[in-house]
């Protein structure tokens, strides 16, 4: 089944606590916890004080997903603050930084993703496979919510569907940005098992509604 996991860049942050407690109660199944800093991408969102904060008001499933500048330097950090999964990008870092990485996020007993800027090829996934419980691939370009989704991310996606299935079976496949009621059908059918949608739920006065139409717009796979 797929998925929903609303971002928090979509918020309220005066209220962030009651935030994910309203979207968990209206049925979503993750929170996606974006942190950005300045330098990976151009803007500044939150870390982890907000983290260890949150971490107090809910235990909801909560994917960090750090669009940040060599990212082993925080992702065991975020572990140790009670993140669920850490998903860093491939871009961020060397080759053997990321995969050092992600062994560490393993090693706090934490689940590992990997990130894809839109530009990235999809086959670039392929050397980190095996130390991967997720991927996700951005639909737009990290940094900023309220975008349009990018049609052409659909066929990358549907490639990295296809190595998944080849090479690591139960790995999970998400898709980030520009994602709503009208876009859920088109990333479902490319193989997306997780949805972020920020403003299509957060701007949203009734949440429960909003979270159904798009497990119901994207149940086209199921």
């Amino acid at each position: 089944m797929i998925k929903i996991a609303p971002s928090i860049l979509a918020a309220d942050f005066a209220r962030l606590g009651s935030e994910a407690e309203e979207v968990r109660a209206a049925g979503a199944d993750w929170l996606h916890f974006d942190v950005m800093d300045g330098e990976f991408v151009h803007n500044i969102t939150i870390g982890l004080p907000v983290l260890k904060s949150l971490r107090r008001h809910t235990d909801m499933f909560t994917d960090v997903h750090m669009m940040v500048t060599r990212p082993r330097r925080y992702a065991g950090r975020f572990c140790e603050l009670g993140a669920d999964m850490v998903t860093v990008h491939v871009e961020a870092d060397e080759p053997v930084e990321i995969i050092k990485c992600l062994q560490e996020i393993h090693a706090y007993g934490r689940k590992a993703g990997l990130a894809l800027k839109p530009a990235t090829p999809g086959s670039v996934v392929l050397p980190y496979l095996e130390y991967l419980d997720m991927v996700l691939v951005m639909t737009v370009e990290p940094g900023f919510g309220g975008q349009r989704l990018q049609r052409e991310a659909l066929t990358k996606m549907r490639g990295v569907r296809a190595l998944i299935d080849q090479y690591k079976p139960g790995c999970l496949l998400e898709a980030d940005g520009g994602v709503n009621e009208e876009t859920a059908p088109l990333v479902a059918d490319s193989g997306a098992d997780v949805l972020v949608a920020g403003n299509a739920i957060f701007a949203k006065s009734d949440r429960a509604a909003a979270i159904a139409a798009l497990r119901m717009a994207a149940d086209v796979r199921a």
